[in-house]
């Protein structure tokens, strides 16, 4: 029988009983125009956490005028510096409220709570103070033109307007901040569109935000189901910027959402990266590495290093490695101390695993551990599978080819590392990839010659608020984080002065 999971808190367990949660429009906590919930779940148990509003068309729209009375009303009027205090303050509330966050967190993504609390509270309230300091910071040029000695010309660098953000369920919180810090330190309004499946953290971060001082209409939160809620955003006339973290077939249908208006469109999209394991490696270390590119948070990570190509000196050494490794996680509901793999978000999500573990074995790939859902230990309720290794996979097989999205992980030889570099970009996926060398040319190489928006050397995931992350091909386009997001959440004026 499985450890008793941590009882929730009284502030937790509080909110949980306060009733169905609210849109926030317009600086008000508002029912859905039509009155429609729905039913976040919790995915240790399969009980109902909480019902949410569920937004429709209609409040997508009231969301959208707010914001742009928002944008033309009293936002324009907030110094940088103050929008700078305001996202600065904002920060200091999730620090304050950190361990009621987390603890919602995973009730709500089913995360163990270290890793809600250390990682994902910890990173978004260092994104906010990074992009606090942009806020002074953004400028345009002035431009030595040669048309006419008489012609001075400058640029400025403002925001795009009301910001539309789609975000998903494997990072709510966090994925939430990557869009809402950069928007609003560049002068923007936002909408907040949360995943169905884990909109609680992102109804705190509305009220959070109203406490921080941030006028009325600038933060709009809309949850609600993508196919309403989530279309009606990504199509609304008045939105000038649509902002999407998820799956590639969502990004595409937001693409095609996006063309009445011609709005900008950022994306960050699905992945199935490599992760190359050289002779000389390090093994312990490159193992380990290996082992948490792909199953921390489940293995539900758009960047996780998902195919592990190895060297043929060492494949069998990582082979049994990655076993132990995925053999040695402690399962179970995230509010339990020392777990460090929890369940996937939700049914479909599991289900799908499974159908991607069965296909996996029909196409005669050896597995070498895993493979199963775990239906013992008292959690047979809760959305819980093994982690999975598989061997003797080829690099055109299905679970070789599509993303899983779950603790799954294909293990594939080489003989050259030219091979695995090719290998790894075999694929209409870019967004992250991984080398472990110690030899220095090889590592260079290889990071230049792999086609991803990040790779990462003798480490995996490695992230910081200052450096940009993003996808090559298939996995998007824009950056987020880092330099690179303001030019995402700006437009670009040149202003022509003629004094002659």
């Amino acid at each position: 029988m499985a450890p008793a999971p941590a009882p929730v808190s009284g502030t937790s367990a509080a909110f949980l009983r306060s009733g169905p949660t609210k849109l926030l429009i317009g600086g008000e906590w508002v029912e859905a125009a039509d009155g429609s919930t729905f039913e976040t779940i919790n995915p240790a148990t399969g009980e109902v956490l909480m019902t949410c509003a569920s937004g429709q068309a209609a409040d997508v729209d009231r969301a959208v005028r707010a914001a742009r009375r928002a944008l033309e009303g009293p936002w324009s009027r907030v110094s940088p510096a103050e929008r700078g205090s305001m996202l600065w303050r904002l920060a200091d509330l999730i620090e304050h409220h950190a361990d009621l966050l987390a603890e919602i967190e995973t009730l709500d993504n089913g995360k163990p709570l270290a890793h809600s609390r250390n990682d994902d509270i910890a990173l978004v309230v260092d994104q906010l103070r990074y992009y606090a300091g942009w806020t002074t910071k953004i400028e345009g040029q002035t431009i030595p033109v040669s048309s006419d000695p008489n012609h001075f010309n400058f640029t400025l660098r403002e925001p795009v307007g009301v910001v539309g953000a789609i975000v998903p369920w494997n990072y709510p919180l966090q994925m939430a901040v990557w869009k809402l810090a950069p928007a609003l330190a560049c002068g923007n309004t936002c909408i907040l569109k949360p995943a169905e499946q884990t909109p609680l953290t992102a109804v705190w971060l509305g009220r959070l935000a109203l406490e921080a001082g941030i006028p009325p209409g600038v933060v709009s939160v809309i949850t609600g189901y993508g196919e309403t809620a989530g279309a009606a955003l990504s199509s609304h006339p008045d939105v000038d910027l649509l902002v999407f973290t998820g799956s590639t077939e969502v990004g595409r249908a937001i693409v095609t959402a996006s063309a009445g208006n011609l709005k900008r469109v950022a994306l960050e999209l699905g992945g199935k990266s490599p992760n190359i394991i050289c002779a000389d490696a390090d093994l312990d270390k490159a193992i380990a590495g290996a082992a948490n590119a792909v199953f921390y948070n489940m293995g539900q990570d758009c960047s996780a290093g998902t195919r592990v190509f190895v060297a043929d000196e060492v494949h069998d050494e990582v082979l049994a490695g990655l076993a132990r490794e995925a053999d040695s996680r402690t399962i179970g509901d995230g509010l339990t101390p020392g777990v460090d793999q929890g369940p996937l978000v939700s049914e479909e999500q599991l289900d799908k695993v499974l159908a991607y573990l069965a296909a996996g074995e029909q196409e005669g790939a050896q597995l070498v551990t895993g493979g199963a859902r775990v239906v013992g230990d008292g959690l047979g309720r809760g959305f819980f599978v093994r982690p999975t290794v598989f061997g003797g996979v080829a690099n055109d097989k299905k679970i070789a080819r599509e993303e899983i999205f779950g603790p799954v992980v294909v293990v594939l030889p080489f003989s050259k590392v030219e091979d695995a570099v090719r290998m790894g970009n075999a694929t209409r996926y870019g967004l992250g990839a991984g080398v472990w060398t110690r030899d220095v040319r090889t590592a260079h190489r290889a990071a230049r010659e792999l086609k991803a928006g990040s790779v990462w050397v003798n480490c995996y995931n490695v992230a910081d608020p200052a450096s940009p992350f993003g996808g090559y091909k298939e996995s998007g386009y824009g950056r987020d984080l880092g330099r690179d997001s303001i030019d995402v959440y700006t437009q670009v004026k040149s202003v022509w002065i003629d004094f002659g």
